[in-house]
């Protein structure tokens, strides 16, 4: 019975995916709601069944009580047989019905929709491109990417298990009261006025209250988050107290945030209590008068009461369930700067993979300056040619980087444009342009998996043989076997922590080593690939990286000069610009950065700050 209704609505259901989400609520939680539209009509029609059979039960106890006026045994007589079908209505068909409505919200709905969202939110976002990602916190996206979906599963279950429910009951009232006497539904409506009000100011506060709060403790795990993952430096510079004071600002503007909240909660419960009473004594007290004047029975009297109370003990509850409703869109309001975002780097229209032949590169007029006047590149024209080996140079911030991530379309240009094989790389997919490339970049952060998924990340489909090749041929192969984690893992099977917090520099570089060698990509991008390792480790990485190098076109950072001195090409940047090109013994005859640099190196580094 549960995997019948658990399994109603597929949450990974295929859909159509969008680079521009709807950016206004409605349509953003319609637009997910789609695969539920047939389960949410089921939930509304069984929820109204469900308030209907309790003002029915009411009605019933009324006329249970008038009949109960006469001689037992004419009663049990006249009546014996509606009664048993009363019984047999009450231990069987309502059960039913509210098992199927219960079903329907707590199997079906619930589980399902908050991680259609999760899955499907978490599936865009990863779309983002590195610029997007760099200019937020992880712990931030992150939170807003576990909030969100939750939230928009309660406001669901709120608008079906209280909302509908309390809109048929009230009506359902209204009407049971009618019938019995007209005069007795004037004060429910009166009642119902006022109450509506009390809601409509409540949840008008509610809803950016809420969605203040929950932008306060996004704010608080991004901050809590961030002091986390860089916990090495917080220890190094002894800076506690500081991330303390740091994480306190937003635990102090969560806690005000909160208390405004509670504010609006504690006037709705006061006011609910006056609304209340006055409901108990203008209806109850009507129908006693009523009853005096010998206008209504002793059963209307019964269920008028009946209904009152049942209605003072409901209003608090659904009071409670429509700020929640209103609370959980805030919520998912605030979720939505995240979640909908539209993909601002795209594929272009009619992308085609990329058919790399032969691996030249060619760099026209190429311009990028991150959104500002300066920094960056500046009208790059560059050509390297298949199977060249190219080195970059220059001092912090001439731009090598850019011109990395512009090659592997991290960002787009703001001008020019690149072409592999004669292919410009924006209208070819992202995908299979990043395929044919390999890089080994100087921060070697790896996934917080066993060293066998970080290897295979370069090539999931290696073999086990060829995944212990390449982590042989990196030299990772040394210290891999005697690997243990916290959970008794070993070798390859040995987690690594979260960034390879668990592994010295020297090891995560040559597991990354390792990931490119597997990958096997025609073109080849090193970041200080070997600014990691020791110098004996370094030599022999050295002849791996001449291995690799073979037979693809590559392009080289380097500090170290002595590791990029015998490449075909090197280049030098300053300011944007390549301001000199040549071989390592021409650049040195000609005396300029080049030169300079080479001669200020200290034990084989580039003092790039104190070159002229």
């Amino acid at each position: 019975m549960f995997q019948f209704f658990e399994g109603l609505v597929d949450p990974y259901t295929p859909y159509q995916e969008t680079d521009t989400p709807p950016d206004r609520l409605w349509p953003f939680l319609l637009d997910y709601a789609r695969p539920f539209r047939r389960i949410f009509v089921y939930a509304a029609l069984f929820s109204v069944v469900v308030a209907a059979i309790e003002i029915g039960l009411i009605w019933l106890m009324g006329w249970v009580v008038d009949i109960l006026s006469g001689d037992p045994a004419q009663v049990w007589e006249t009546h014996g047989t509606t009664l048993i079908l009363l019984g047999l209505f009450i231990l069987l068909v309502r059960p039913l019905v509210q098992g199927i409505d219960v079903l329907l919200l707590n199997n079906t709905i619930l589980p399902n929709f908050g991680t259609l969202i999760r899955w499907r939110a978490h599936k865009h976002v990863l779309r983002q491109s590195v610029g997007w990602f760099e200019n937020d916190f992880a712990g931030r996206i992150a939170n807003r990417i576990m909030q969100t979906p939750p939230a928009a599963g309660e406001a669901v279950f709120q608008v079906f298990d209280a909302i509908t429910f309390a809109i048929a009951y009230a009506v359902g009232a209204v009407i049971l009261l009618a019938q019995a006497d007209p005069r007795l539904a004037v004060p429910l409506v009166l009642w119902l006025g006022l109450y509506g009000w009390l809601v409509v100011w409540t949840v008008r506060r509610v809803g950016p209250a809420s969605e203040a709060a929950s932008n306060a403790r996004s704010e608080v795990t991004g901050r809590v988050v961030d002091s986390y993952t860089n916990i090495h430096s917080v220890k190094m510079f002894a800076t506690d107290q500081r991330e303390l004071d740091y994480a306190k600002d937003a635990i102090e503007n969560t806690r005000r945030t909160f208390m405004a909240e509670m504010r609006l909660f504690t006037f709705m419960d006061f006011a609910l209590v006056v609304l209340n009473g006055l409901l108990i004594v203008a209806v109850v007290g009507w129908a006693l008068t009523l009853w005096m004047q010998d206008t209504a029975t002793v059963g209307v009297v019964a269920a008028a009461t009946a209904l009152t109370l049942r209605l003072n003990s409901m209003t608090g509850w659904i009071m409670w369930s429509l700020t929640s409703f209103f609370r959980q869109l805030g919520v998912v309001r605030e979720g939505m700067e995240t979640i909908a975002q539209p993909i601002e780097l795209v594929d272009a229209v009619g992308a085609k993979p990329l058919l790399l032949t032969d691996g030249r590169i060619e760099i026209q007029s190429l311009t990028h300056h991150y959104g500002r006047e300066s920094g960056g590149l500046d009208r790059i024209d560059l050509v390297i040619r298949p199977g060249e080996k190219v080195g970059l140079v220059g001092r912090s911030g001439a731009g090598k980087s850019t011109l990395v991530k512009l090659l592997l379309r991290f960002y787009d240009a703001d001008g020019g444009r690149v072409l592999i094989d004669g292919q410009d790389i924006a209208q070819v997919t992202q995908d299979s342009l990043r395929a044919q490339i390999g890089m080994v970049q100087q921060d070697s952060a790896l996934l917080h998996r066993s060293v066998r998924e970080n290897i295979l990340y370069g090539k999931p489909s290696a073999s086990e043989d060829e995944m212990r090749a390449a982590a042989q041929q990196a030299r990772a192969e040394e210290f891999i076997p005697d690997l243990e984690d916290a959970d008794g893992r070993r070798g390859y099977d040995a987690h690594v922590g979260e960034r390879g917090v668990k592994l010295s520099g020297g090891q995560r570089q040559r597991i990354t080593l390792a990931r490119a060698i597997l990958k096997d990509a025609p073109i080849l991008l090193l970041d200080e690939a070997t600014s990691a390792l020791d110098s004996e480790v370094e030599a022999q990485i050295q002849e791996t990286l001449k291995d690799m190098m073979q037979g693809k076109t590559v392009i080289a950072i380097a500090h170290r000069l002595s590791t990029i001195a015998h490449l075909d090409r090197i280049l030098v940047l300053d300011e944007g610009r390549i301001v000199e090109d040549g071989t390592h013994d021409v650049l040195l005859a000609k005396g300029g950065l080049y030169a300079g640099f080479w001669s200020r190196q200290s034990g084989g580094f580039l003092n790039t700050e104190a070159a002229e």
